[in-house]
């Protein structure tokens, strides 16, 4: 009770850390999946306080934590790929997501999407988020087609 539903595209820069940021974007683009170029910022990691602070590019030295590549889910979510080939210490991670995985995932949500739109007229841009978390957390793309319509209906 009392929680709102988050605005269309509330969430601008949601991290993926991948080792190989070429091979990652281009198994996104493979999929239908419309990827920005590969980026840096001028003034270091997520630095984007200064005009024109994303330099076209990988960094030039191919450190970790600095070149990124971005897309947006059907709710207009923001998401970075961000390379990171030696995590610094204490931020090492046991095991990494599949790019491939989360892929198929998006290109599932965005049909499903694209179904709530045309039986509903429009989805106001929520439907992607519940139905995107609850495949992720195992649930069968029916489940999740449930939980997400189930969420449309009762949102405030």
């Amino acid at each position: 009770m009392g929680v709102t539903s988050p605005k269309h595209g509330a969430v601008k820069s949601l991290t993926l850390a991948v080792d190989d940021i070429e091979a990652a974007r281009n198994d996104l683009i493979e999929r239908g999946i419309k990827v920005s170029e590969i980026f840096h910022f001028a003034g270091g990691p997520f630095n984007d306080a200064i005009e024109n602070a994303r330099l076209s590019g990988r960094d030039s030295e191919a450190r970790s934590y600095f070149s990124f590549a971005s897309f947006e889910d059907p709710d207009g979510n923001g998401y970075l790929l961000q390379v990171i080939k030696t995590r610094l210490p204490g931020r090492e991670w046991k095991s990494t997501a599949d790019v491939a995985t989360l892929a198929e995932l998006l290109h599932e949500t965005e049909q499903h999407h694209g179904n709530y739109e045309r039986t509903h007229g429009t989805d106001n841009g929520g439907i992607s988020t519940p139905y995107l978390s609850a495949r992720q957390n195992g649930s069968s793309p029916e489940e999740a087609a449930a939980a997400a319509d189930h969420y449309m209906m009762h949102r405030s």
